[in-house]
């Protein structure tokens, strides 16, 4: 598969292909900011494939990990020094403390988590999207929620979760 990789500069409107190492003076002459984009050829099923960054795929592991209350490959996926804070919830420092909130006692079995977006910039991962668990008491947690994930060496270093339950509407 060819990677075809164009960079539009400042005013000029220069365009550059890599593979080529050839430019060209395009008539755009609008002041726009220096970009890259990425062309993929579409696959035989159209549908393009992009590659994960390994920040990502750490992200993914960790999603997965909770969605089989799987302790060992969640805490693979995170830094000793891990740092957890959902604001006005709890606040934890250490492995060993984030393994003892991988799973909480007011519900039982695995959760259902769905990643709706995930976006990454330098060192950080968002993700987006939502979760439901059973209670203990027979009733269902619906939430919604956006993860900041700070990464070091494609590992998790720091989390803050922001998590809105959704309850019935009256």
């Amino acid at each position: 598969m060819s990677l075809t990789v164009r960079c539009v500069g400042l005013r000029l409107g220069m365009i550059a292909d890599v593979r080529t190492k050839k430019s060209a003076l395009t008539r755009s002459m609008e002041p726009t900011l220096l970009s890259c984009q990425c062309v993929l050829p579409p696959d035989k099923t159209n549908k393009t494939k992009i590659a994960m960054s390994e920040n990502k795929k750490t992200v993914e592991r960790y999603m997965e990990g909770f969605r089989r209350t799987d302790h060992a490959m969640v805490l693979s996926c995170v830094t000793d020094d891990v740092e957890w804070l959902i604001p006005g919830m709890f606040h934890s420092r250490g492995k060993e403390a984030f393994d003892n909130e991988i799973e909480n006692e007011a519900f039982t079995g695995s959760p259902t988590i769905t990643v709706t977006r995930m976006i990454e910039e330098s060192d950080v991962v968002l993700a987006e999207g939502t979760v439901c668990a059973r209670r203990k008491d027979g009733g269902l947690f619906n939430a919604v929620f956006c993860d900041v994930f700070e990464m070091e060496r494609w590992k998790i270093k720091k989390l803050i979760s922001y998590l809105m339950e959704i309850k019935e509407a009256k």
